[in-house]
């Protein structure tokens, strides 16, 4: 079988193994544009037109380059129901703690749009308001828009359940504050914190009403299964995830009642271009819904690393976290106490690895790897015992093990 790997694919092959593949039911894939068209005449609350005066500053918060959204076409609708002149609408990309797009990133994702988009720095955030005591700050331009937008992509996400609506506003545009309130361990601790769940998920109920304060105002969101874009839909953001989500978890569950001495876990690009990125793949499995592995069994994750660990703050903290650490129980440990936002990948990982081993296979940075108590190998076969009972999940980010 074929396993994604970058923009390409691996060729896996375990004959001596007992092995069974996890592949979620999908659904009818839908054109994109074509979708989102229909939801803006059908959103979630009120037209995005009677939203806005002729006369208003728009600011659109758009996903970067480790999301898989169609921003150029989803800006394409936006602006077709926007009434108000180019010049009046600045794009704003929603890093959150990843690095900077490139100037050729933003012409491949934004496409005609690039050059209206800024990325965002949390250094420069403006705050608005509170929640829970934390200060909500976010881009100056998101802060004094007349209008906040956003685009964005509902997946599974291990703490938000799913990613998208008020998400990309609150994180991708937002500052520090915000990413250590909620991303810190006490919050990752809290019932109902956990990838798939939406409604009683505290994660995402802070995300919400911090939406309230700082945007969006309006979003246009998509889901995606195994085989393309699976629905959007537009308008409230609160109910756009709920709606997206609710497609989503029926397309990307898998039922299994079985258990397992590895997991293979594919990822593919954007997400396997660094290792921060790419360990979502091992952790959504051994953190879900449903652990398939047995005690002590192995994660197994191809990814190329072309990025190493990455190259943002959020990825730098993460890096430091695990290759200055002796082991995966010590460092879950100090971590329990505190660390500073984009470690909690480390925190997280940490977790897993204390349970069972991580090895990353094909990649181009194998130092990276086994700097951080995880095992490089040069392929999936290499990491796999002989004889053993093995679970691939080709697209273990878009795949819940239920």
């Amino acid at each position: 079988m074929d396993l994604p790997l970058g923009d390409g694919t691996i060729s896996l092959s375990l004959p001596s193994c007992d092995v069974d593949v996890a592949r979620p039911p999908g659904g009818d894939s839908v054109d994109p544009k074509t979708a989102a068209e229909a939801a803006m005449e059908c959103p979630h609350g009120p037209p995005l037109a009677s939203l806005v005066a002729p006369g208003d500053e728009v600011a659109i918060v758009v996903t970067d380059v480790t999301r898989d959204t169609p921003d150029d076409v989803l800006l394409d609708v936006l602006f077709d129901h926007l009434p108000v002149p180019r010049e009046n609408v600045t794009i704003v990309v929603g890093l959150g703690l990843h690095r900077p797009m490139t100037d050729e990133e933003l012409r491949d994702g934004l496409g005609d749009y690039a050059d209206l988009a800024v990325n965002h720095d949390p250094s420069s955030a403006v705050a608005l308001g509170a929640v829970d005591g934390c200060p909500i700050a976010v881009h100056p331009t998101v802060a004094n828009a007349d209008i906040v937008l956003s685009t964005g992509m509902v997946e599974p996400h291990q703490y938000a359940g799913f990613s998208g609506g008020a998400k990309t506003v609150v994180v991708g545009a937002g500052s520090e504050s915000i990413i250590r309130y909620t991303h810190g361990p006490e919050m990752l601790a809290r019932d109902g914190v956990r990838l798939g769940r939406v409604r009683g998920n505290p994660f995402r109920e802070t995300l919400d009403r911090a939406g309230i304060i700082a945007g969006p105002d309006f979003c246009l969101n998509v889901t995606k299964g195994p085989d393309g874009f699976l629905g959007a839909a537009a308008g409230d953001p609160v109910s756009v995830v709920r709606s997206l989500a609710t497609t989503a978890r029926d397309a990307l569950s898998v039922s299994v009642d079985s258990t397992y001495d590895a997991v293979v876990c594919g990822v593919g690009a954007p997400k396997d271009a660094n290792l921060y990125q790419a360990t979502r793949a091992a952790t959504y499995v051994a953190l879900g819904d449903q652990n398939p592995l047995v005690d002590g069994g192995r994660l197994v994750v191809p990814a190329t690393l072309d990025e190493g660990a990455g190259a943002g703050t959020g990825e730098r903290r993460f890096y430091d976290a695990l290759s200055s650490a002796t082991d995966a129980d010590s460092l879950y440990e100090s971590m329990r106490a505190g660390y500073e936002p984009g470690a909690q990948r480390a925190f997280v990982v940490a977790r897993v690895l204390r349970d069972h081993d991580v090895y990353v296979t094909n990649s181009e940075s194998p130092d990276v790897v086994d700097a951080c108590l995880m095992q490089a190998r040069d392929s999936v076969e290499e990491s796999v015992e002989p004889g053993s009972r093995v679970l691939v999940v080709p697209d273990a980010l878009n795949t819940l093990l239920v």
